[in-house]
Protein backbone atom coordinates (compact mmCIF):
# COMPACT_ATOMS: atom_id res chain seq x y z
CA UNK A 1 0.00 0.00 0.00
CA UNK A 2 1.47 3.37 -1.14
CA UNK A 3 1.29 6.02 1.28
CA UNK A 4 -1.01 9.19 0.24
CA UNK A 5 0.15 12.53 1.55
CA UNK A 6 -0.55 15.97 0.86
CA UNK A 7 2.54 18.48 1.04
CA UNK A 8 1.73 22.06 1.66
CA UNK A 9 4.19 24.63 0.80
CA UNK A 10 6.86 25.10 -1.79
CA UNK A 11 9.01 27.61 -0.56
CA UNK A 12 12.60 27.61 -0.26
CA UNK A 13 12.78 24.70 2.18
CA UNK A 14 9.70 22.95 0.96
CA UNK A 15 10.32 22.67 -2.87
CA UNK A 16 13.41 20.29 -2.50
CA UNK A 17 11.71 18.49 0.31
CA UNK A 18 8.24 18.19 -1.74
CA UNK A 19 10.86 16.67 -4.62
CA UNK A 20 12.38 13.96 -2.32
CA UNK A 21 9.35 13.16 -1.01
CA UNK A 22 7.77 12.28 -4.10
CA UNK A 23 10.65 9.52 -4.55
CA UNK A 24 9.30 7.57 -1.86
CA UNK A 25 5.19 8.61 -1.74
CA UNK A 26 2.21 9.03 -3.62
CA UNK A 27 2.60 13.48 -3.06
CA UNK A 28 -0.02 15.59 -3.65
CA UNK A 29 1.13 19.07 -3.78
CA UNK A 30 -0.23 22.48 -2.87
CA UNK A 31 0.90 26.04 -2.55
CA UNK A 32 -0.75 29.45 -3.23
CA UNK A 33 1.07 29.92 -5.93
CA UNK A 34 -0.29 28.04 -8.64
CA UNK A 35 3.11 29.07 -10.95
CA UNK A 36 5.21 27.14 -8.37
CA UNK A 37 3.56 24.28 -8.19
CA UNK A 38 3.26 23.81 -12.37
CA UNK A 39 7.06 24.34 -12.17
CA UNK A 40 7.33 21.56 -9.41
CA UNK A 41 5.76 19.50 -11.42
CA UNK A 42 7.98 19.68 -14.49
CA UNK A 43 10.78 18.45 -12.10
CA UNK A 44 8.81 15.72 -9.99
CA UNK A 45 6.34 13.07 -10.22
CA UNK A 46 3.37 14.05 -8.26
CA UNK A 47 0.04 15.64 -8.49
CA UNK A 48 -1.10 19.24 -7.77
CA UNK A 49 -3.90 20.36 -5.98
CA UNK A 50 -5.17 23.73 -6.64
CA UNK A 51 -7.50 24.40 -4.44
CA UNK A 52 -8.09 23.14 -0.54
CA UNK A 53 -11.96 23.12 -0.78
CA UNK A 54 -11.59 20.56 -3.69
CA UNK A 55 -9.78 17.93 -1.40
CA UNK A 56 -11.28 14.49 -2.75
CA UNK A 57 -8.61 12.29 -1.50
CA UNK A 58 -8.10 10.66 1.66
CA UNK A 59 -4.74 11.28 2.76
CA UNK A 60 -2.69 9.25 5.52
CA UNK A 61 -0.52 12.08 6.03
CA UNK A 62 -0.70 16.15 5.61
CA UNK A 63 2.61 17.84 5.57
CA UNK A 64 3.01 21.91 5.97
CA UNK A 65 6.13 23.72 5.30
CA UNK A 66 5.12 27.33 5.45
CA UNK A 67 7.40 29.80 7.35
CA UNK A 68 5.26 32.78 7.79
CA UNK A 69 2.76 32.46 11.16
CA UNK A 70 0.30 34.58 8.46
CA UNK A 71 0.36 32.20 5.83
CA UNK A 72 0.28 29.27 8.27
CA UNK A 73 -3.28 30.68 9.60
CA UNK A 74 -4.91 31.67 6.51
CA UNK A 75 -3.87 27.94 4.73
CA UNK A 76 -5.10 26.22 7.84
CA UNK A 77 -7.43 28.27 9.59
CA UNK A 78 -9.26 30.51 6.81
CA UNK A 79 -12.60 29.85 5.61
CA UNK A 80 -11.22 28.48 1.98
CA UNK A 81 -8.50 26.51 4.71
CA UNK A 82 -7.66 22.84 5.39
CA UNK A 83 -9.35 22.38 8.61
CA UNK A 84 -12.17 23.79 7.45
CA UNK A 85 -12.57 20.97 4.66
Amino acid sequence: MTTKVLFIGLGVMGYPMAGHLSKHCDLHVYNRSTSKSQRWLEEYEGQILLDLKKIDHKFDLVISCIGNDKDLEEVYLSEQGLLAQ
